[in-house]
């Protein structure tokens, strides 16, 4: 690639602090490329991938914690770290400080020091646009639809294993497009930083006329260094409910894209968790509990996962279509509100900087833009105080293993919150999705995209 093109691309203007072989579609039986043999550019690359997996040595294991009983409506203030990016995806910090970003319209970015630095451009990712920032035009689906460059995740022992794990859009077809959602390794310091490492996992992409959708994207490394993967149903339903398919799923994989061995979906030994429409989030809670959130038909949902259970899509969405089946139902569901949520990445926070959000789940909305703080009182706890904002998530037909309580944060104020994340210092780092065409008043602003930092005054 010339890299003229990819800084022309990666133009950002900014207002800046410090910080510290591929499988072939849906075939389990193909083994992905080992990263620790070849990776292509750099000969053997001198660093094992591999890592151990005990949830109990995570640093953030409490099999024993508690949820918090007062409101989560802090004063919370937001400090812009970068302006006029472009549609931003995707955030992940490494343990040394540096905070990886993606951007949908291709580019994995570095910010380090204050400064970014565009690393590299997945080969093979399609073409995806944005809107000029302050634009009033209102195109629900600009180029790429809901595709291009998503999640990024580092891998644990960065920058000793120097890998980054990439949820793109690829287009793999030769004379006609054939699109698939792809999750690759790429080592950004080798002698071809766009081109894979390894291959992890390739799920089916719609193609449509500037429509492709329901990528999921989001990759995380969990508490037992297993990495996750959420693939949305690519418009198809059907696709979903198909354990032989990597559709509409959450996958649990090794670094180097074995299933993890207790997966037990009955098809795909990489699948986790079957039955998602567009899976945004995943985070754990104290005791490793996964916890994700998606894009429903109306309702929206955050799910408590259990391996090897079906969540009912496309055949159960609502309270109705939950009654008397075997499916799964979430915790909470944007129908008990009666609005639309559209949520995205989240986190499931811990840290000290915003100290009122303790031990919540924070999802970024688009649609609702706004933040919303989900508080997961297990049976035996005291739920929350219900504030200006709390809305309790008691219906019947919701799953009991939790009581969750809602809370409303920074409504209209970032606009599209398209990931919220923890940082080394404690504070809470986000980034807008303002850009993508689907912002309502006042959005975008001349500033959007940003990336922010967030505290609690």
């Amino acid at each position: 690639m010339d890299p003229d093109v990819l800084s022309r691309r990666t133009m950002l203007a900014l207002s800046t602090i410090g910080l510290a072989g591929c499988n072939s579609l849906d075939d389990p039986n193909d083994p992905p490329t080992d990263s620790s043999t070849d990776p292509p550019g750099s000969g053997t690359p001198g660093y094992d991938p591999s890592l151990d997996h005990d949830e109990t040595a995570w640093d953030g294991y409490d099999p024993d914690w508690s949820a918090p009983t007062d409101a989560a409506e802090p004063d919370l203030e937001i400090e812009v770290l970068a302006e006029t990016l472009e549609i931003p995806w995707d955030l992940s910090f490494a343990d040394n400080g540096e905070l990886f970003l993606t951007q949908r319209t291709g580019q994995v970015l570095r910010y380090a020091d204050g400064e970014v630095t565009p690393l590299f451009e997945p080969a093979n990712v399609i073409d995806a646009g944005s809107v000029e920032p302050g634009s009033d035009e209102a195109s629900w689906f600009v180029d790429g639809g809901e595709g291009g460059t998503m999640g990024v995740e580092v891998h644990p022992n960065y920058p000793d294993v120097p890998l980054l794990y990439v949820c793109y859009t690829a287009d793999i077809g030769t004379d006609d497009r054939e699109l698939v959602v792809r999750v690759a390794a790429f080592d950004p310091e080798s002698d071809q930083p766009s081109e894979p490492a390894n291959v992890l996992l390739e799920a089916p992409a719609r193609e449509g006329t500037r429509a492709n959708i329901h990528n999921g994207g989001r990759v995380r490394f969990g508490p037992a260094n297993y990495l996750w993967v959420t693939t949305g149903d690519a418009g198809d339903g059907e696709l979903a409910a198909d354990p032989s398919s990597l559709a509409g799923k959450i996958h649990r994989l090794t670094p180097t894209g074995e299933g993890a061995p207790e997966n037990e979906s009955g098809g795909d030994p990489r699948v986790f968790t079957l039955s998602h429409r567009n899976p945004q989030g995943i985070s754990w809670l104290p005791d490793a509990t996964p916890v994700e959130n998606e894009h429903g038909t109306g309702p929206d949902e955050l799910n408590a996962l259990e391996v090897g259970t079906n969540y009912g899509w496309p055949e159960a969405a609502s309270e109705t279509e939950y009654a008397d089946t075997d499916y799964r139902p979430p915790v909470a569901s944007s129908q008990v509100e009666g609005v639309t949520w559209a949520p995205s990445g989240s986190t499931f926070y811990r840290g000290d900087a915003a100290p009122t959000l303790s031990n919540r789940l924070l999802v970024g909305c688009l649609v609702h833009q706004r933040l919303k703080a989900f508080t997961l009182t297990p049976p035996d706890g005291e739920p929350p105080a219900l504030g200006e904002t709390g809305v309790r998530q008691d219906a019947g037909w919701l799953d009991d293993a939790y009581t969750v309580t809602s809370h409303d944060l920074l409504v209209n104020e970032l606009g599209r919150i398209r990931h919220v994340e923890e940082g080394p210092d404690g504070a809470l780092y986000a980034i807008t999705s303002n850009r993508d065409g689907r912002a309502k008043d006042p959005f975008p602003r001349e500033r959007d995209d940003v990336l922010v930092r967030i505290t609690e005054n």
